[in-house]
C-alpha cells in the first residue's frame, strides 16, 4: 500500500477567534460593552464596575476585557442576581432608546478625518488635545443626532506609556494592543469577508484592514496596515501614533487621506461635507479631485466642487508645527496622482506651497488644505487671529483678516468630563433638558437652587479622591524606582487636601510654556508655602519621544519638585491619560 506523504509536514493555518461564553441572560451586557456609549454614561460604567470591582480595575475599566476574563462560575452567578439583571435592563433600555433615534436629515451629513481620537483610555489611539477634541466631537455629534461618520487609524502600539526615572528622565514604553479585547469589530464586505482597502502608493498598493468603533450612533472606521499582504516596510505604517521617520509620516497621511476616501467609497458612503481635523488628512482632496475628474470633469471644475464641500480645522499655532515634505520624498509616493487629477506635477506641488513656483519650497499639508477648502477655522478667537497671520502668505495682496480663516472655539463633551458625583447633583436639581442644552444660560439658573454646602461637599469629595490618587500614584512610582522610603513618606505628609490645587495637564511641547511658572522660584516658594493660603501645583503630560526640549521641561519640573521648599507643593504625575 502506497501512502501519499507530500503535504504531511505543511501546516495549514486558519484564523481562529476565541470569545468567552456569556450566559444568555447577560447578552445585553456584551452589546453595551461593544459601543463606546458606556464611556459617557455613568450608570453603564458603574454597572460594569459592580460586576467585579477588583477585576474592573485590573482590566483598566475595559468592559470587553472584563467580560472575557470573568470566570464562567461568576457569570452564572450574575445571571441569577436579580439586582444586577434589573440594573442591566434599565441601562439597556436607555441605550436602545438612544440608539433607535434616527439622524436629523435636515442638517448636512459629514465625513470627519483625524489622525487620533480620544474616546476612552481603553482605546489607545490618541495622544493629546487634538485627539480629545476629535473624540468629543464624535460623542457630541452622536448626542446631537448628526449624520456623521469618521475615519482614523487603529494603532497596534498606540501612543507610548510614560514612565519616569528617578532623575526625571521620560522613558517611552510601547505596549501592543490586543484588538480582540477592544470595543471594536471587523468590517465585512458584501461577501461576508473582512474588508481590505487597497491604497495606491505610486507603483504598488498598501492593503489596509478596516475596523469599526461604535461611538453611540456614530461609526468610526479605523484603518490598520498590519496585514500579511503588505511588505515588512508597510506593515508598521499604523504601528505607532506619530511614530517613525518623515517617510512613515507621509505614508500615514496618504493612508488617512486617500485611503480614508477609498474606504468610504468601498462602504458606499457619500457625505455633504468633508472635514479635516488638522492637515494630516489633507490628501482626502487629492482623491476627491481624482474621482470627479474620472467622471469627465476638468480639474478646475473638480477643485471647485471639492472646495465647496471641504472644511479644515487647524490646531497648531506655529509654522514649525505643520508637516512639510521634500519634493523628492513626496514624489516617491504621490508621483502618479497629477495625471489622474488632470494637472502637472508642478501644479500639484504649488497647491502645497506658500510661494507657487518656488522649486526650493517643500510641500506643506496645511497649505494644501487651505487651498482646497472653502472653510478654515482655528480653535479659539485668538487662535483664529494667529492662524490668519500664519497663513496670510498664501493669499498675497489681501490683509490677514480678509482671508476665509475663521474660528470655532473648542468645547468639551460635558457628559464625558463630568464626574459621577456632579452628574448625580445635576440629575437632582436640574431639569432633564440640561443634558441636551448646556449652552442655554436659563438652564444654568437652577444652580441657585443647590445649597452651597452640597456644592462644597461634592467638590471636596472629588478633591479628596484626586489627592488619594496622587498619593497612590506617587507611592507606586517611588517603590517601582526603589526610591528612599523616608522621602516618599515625607512627600505624602506634605500633600495638603485643603490647599488650593492648580492643575496643568497638557502635552509637553515648548510652545505650551509649562516653564513660565518657574521663572521666579523665590516668589513661587512664597506662594506655595503661604501658611494661610497654601497652594499646590499638579503637572502631568507627555513629551514626544523625539522632542528633547519637551522632555527637558519635564525633567526640570521634577528636579524643582524635589527641592525641600517645593516637596509636596509641586507635583508631577507620570503617564497622563484620559
Amino acid at each position: 500500500m502506497k501512502i501519499k506523504v507530500s503535504n504531511v509536514n505543511t501546516p495549514n493555518w486558519k484564523e481562529v477567534t476565541v470569545k468567552s461564553r456569556i450566559p444568555e441572560e447577560l447578552e445585553k451586557l456584551s452589546e453595551i460593552a461593544r459601543n463606546i456609549w458606556w464611556a459617557w454614561n455613568f450608570e453603564a460604567t458603574e454597572l460594569f464596575r459592580d460586576l467585579d470591582p477588583e477585576l474592573w480595575k485590573e482590566c483598566g475599566q475595559n468592559p470587553v476585557l472584563l467580560l472575557e476574563r470573568m470566570s464562567y462560575e461568576k457569570l452564572e452567578a450574575l445571571a441569577k442576581d436579580k439586582v444586577i439583571l434589573r440594573r442591566m435592563n434599565e441601562v439597556y433600555t436607555k441605550f436602545r432608546d438612544y440608539m433607535d433615534v434616527k439622524p436629523d436629515e435636515q442638517r448636512p451629513s459629514i465625513a470627519y478625518f483625524s489622525m487620533e481620537y480620544g474616546l476612552s483610555s481603553v482605546l489607545k489611539i490618541y495622544s493629546g488635545g487634538l485627539g480629545v477634541l476629535a473624540g468629543d466631537y464624535l460623542k457630541e455629534a452622536s448626542d446631537s443626532n448628526v449624520d456623521l461618520c469618521a475615519v482614523g487609524f487603529l494603532y497596534r502600539y498606540g501612543y507610548f506609556t510614560q514612565t519616569l526615572s528617578m532623575d526625571g528622565q521620560q522613558i517611552a514604553n510601547y505596549e501592543a494592543q490586543n484588538f480582540g479585547q477592544l470595543p471594536i469589530e471587523r468590517v465585512m464586505d458584501a461577501n461576508g469577508q473582512p474588508l481590505i482597502v487597497d491604497v495606491p502608493y505610486l507603483d504598488y498598493f498598501v492593503h489596509a484592514n478596516v475596523w469599526r468603533v461604535n461611538v453611540g450612533r456614530i461609526s468610526l472606521y479605523l484603518l490598520d496596515t498590519d496585514n500579511e499582504m503588505n511588505s515588512e516596510f508597510d506593515r508598521p505604517i499604523t504601528h505607532q501614533l506619530y511614530g517613525g521617520d518623515w517617510e512613515n509620516r507621509l505614508k500615514q497621511e496618504i493612508l488617512l487621506g486617500i485611503g480614508g476616501i477609498l474606504t468610504l467609497k468601498a462602504l458606499g458612503i457619500k457625505k455633504d461635507v468633508y472635514h479635516c481635523n488638522e492637515g494630516h488628512a489633507a490628501l482626502i482632496n487629492v482623491q476627491r479631485i481624482c474621482d470627479y475628474v474620472a467622471t469627465g470633469l476638468t480639474f478646475d471644475q473638480a477643485i471647485e466642487l471639492v472646495r465647496a464641500s471641504s472644511l479644515y480645522t487647524v490646531h497648531t499655532p506655529v509654522p514649525a508645527g505643520h508637516d512639510y515634505f521634500d519634493e523628492g520624498l513626496f514624489g516617491k509616493y504621490m508621483g502618479g496622482y497629477p495625471s489622474r487629477m488632470g494637472i502637472s506635477w508642478d501644479d500639484l506641488m504649488d497647491l502645497g506651497r506658500n510661494n507657487p513656483g518656488d522649486k526650493g519650497e517643500r510641500f506643506c499639508m496645511s497649505v494644501f488644505a487651505c487651498n482646497t477648502s472653502q472653510e478654515v477655522n482655528g480653535v479659539s478667537w485668538l487662535h483664529g487671529k494667529v492662524s490668519q497671520e500664519m497663513f496670510s502668505s498664501i493669499w498675497k495682496g489681501y490683509f490677514p483678516e480678509e482671508s476665509h480663516v475663521g474660528y470655532v472655539t473648542n468645547g468639551v463633551h460635558f457628559p464625558t468630563w463630568s464626574a459621577t458625583e456632579w452628574k448625580e447633583l445635576y440629575f437632582k436639581y436640574f431639569n432633564e433638558n440640561f443634558w441636551f442644552d448646556q449652552s442655554n444660560p436659563k438652564i444654568w439658573e437652577a444652580i441657585y437652587n443647590v445649597p452651597d454646602e452640597e456644592i462644597w461637599k461634592t467638590r471636596m469629595t472629588m478633591k479628596n479622591k484626586l489627592v488619594d490618587y496622587i498619593r497612590k500614584s506617587f507611592r507606586d512610582t517611588w517603590l517601582k524606582n526603589q526610591g528612599d522610603p523616608s522621602r516618599i513618606v515625607s512627600l505624602m505628609d506634605k500633600i495638603n487636601p485643603n490647599a488650593l490645587l492648580i492643575g496643568f495637564g497638557r502635552r509637553f511641547a515648548t510652545y505650551k510654556r509649562a516653564h513660565l511658572l518657574f521663572t521666579d522660584l523665590d516668589r513661587l516658594s512664597k506662594i506655595v508655602n503661604n501658611p494661610d493660603y497654601p497652594v499646590q501645583f499638579l503637572f502631568t503630560g507627555k513629551a514626544h519621544p523625539h522632542d528633547g526640549a519637551g522632555q527637558g521641561l519635564i525633567k526640570r519640573i521634577i528636579e524643582i519638585s524635589r527641592r525641600p521648599e517645593f516637596l509636596g507643593k509641586i507635583i508631577f504625575l507620570e503617564n497622563y491619560d484620559m
